[in-house]
């Protein structure tokens, strides 16, 4: 993730919890099926921003929540994108490998420079994908969980993947690098407290991970509802109704049942629909918030983590760029 500082429920839906879970996933035998690396792309972040005084504290931020989320920094190395600079130097001999034109029918792309009304995108911006291609590929990564907003980008992964391969083979291993799958989340898209398709600290439009449960509350007053249901005895239509989407997320399914009939009968107003929703997500998020204040109140040990784990990183990248070097032949 980009380092914006505290994440909001969509970050968590979309990919957090499903970090978690692939970090916890175990086979028959007990051996963790995958091992798994987290990423600050504090270099991505320049995409859309080239102010970068405040970087290190949301990256701080950040990292704050995923350990209360459940990233455990003994099985997962927590790092900066900046801090290996291996990271670099293979998006360079990446970029040899793709043509501006590909990077150019990038839909991710497309999509956010509406999103942000973009005038011009930035060489750097568009080679985006190449350095996660990068950041996937430095450390073998051969499953990638993500929203499916990044799918084009592992695609692009894959392409320099098998490019590189063919190009350039390693005399003793052969291909260097696998192609990576990608891994969708079941939620892989949160809309929204505005009705908007996606939820974005930048459209304003968030509920916060780190919310206490009357923030939760105050912001789902807010939220957009059935617009043709304006009285409280009114029918509702659940489908289009934002406040249901997250029930379906945070309610249990025998409860989003009983929402969506009465709501459609017009026994349940939106007023106590939104208190039964605000009260479920602050239920899920209650020992997420207790574990934060914990690691907010040792920032020095976030710290630590974080230093830990880039140590770690160096280490893995500096044998893939060993062998990427010995396929080229310039090593």
């Amino acid at each position: 993730m980009r380092p914006t500082g505290k994440l909001h429920l969509g970050h968590y839906t979309g990919a957090l919890e499903n970090w978690v879970a692939r970090q916890n996933e175990v086979e028959a035998g007990g051996k963790r099926t995958f091992d798994t690396y987290f990423l600050i792309a504090d270099y991505h972040s320049l995409t859309t921003s080239l102010e970068t005084s405040d970087v290190f504290d949301c990256t701080i931020d950040m990292v704050t929540d995923w350990l209360a989320a459940g990233v455990d920094p003994e099985k997962s190395p927590i790092f900066r994108q900046s801090q290996v600079k291996q990271h670099t130097e293979l998006f360079l001999i990446f970029a040899m490998l793709v043509t501006a034109s590909r990077l150019e029918r990038n839909p991710t792309l497309k999509d956010q420079v509406r999103d942000l009304n973009m005038e011009a995108v930035s060489y750097g911006h568009l080679g985006y994908p190449v350095l996660q291609a990068a950041d996937i590929l430095l450390y073998k990564g051969n499953a990638v969980p993500v929203g499916e907003d990044q799918l084009p980008h592992v695609e692009i992964t894959r392409e320099i993947a098998r490019r590189f391969n063919k190009q350039y083979q390693h005399p003793e291993i052969g291909d260097v690098f696998e192609e990576p799958e990608p891994k969708i989340t079941k939620f892989s898209r949160l809309a929204g407290l505005d009705g908007k398709m996606k939820m974005s600290k930048s459209l304003g439009n968030t509920i916060l991970l780190s919310d206490l449960p009357e923030e939760v509350q105050n912001k789902l007053r807010k939220a957009v509802t059935d617009t043709q249901k304006i009285r409280k005895n009114d029918p509702g239509r659940p489908e289009v109704c934002t406040v249901f989407s997250y029930h379906c997320r945070f309610s249990p399914p025998e409860k989003v049942e009983e929402i969506e009939r009465d709501c459609r009968s017009g026994a349940l107003g939106c007023v106590d629909c939104k208190k039964l929703c605000s009260a479920a997500i602050s239920q899920e998020l209650a020992p997420i918030l207790e574990k934060r204040e914990g690691y907010a109140a040792r920032p020095d040990l976030v710290k630590d983590i974080l230093l830990s784990g880039e140590k770690l990183a160096r280490r893995i990248a500096q044998t893939t760029m060993q062998e990427v070097h010995e396929a080229m032949k310039i090593g």
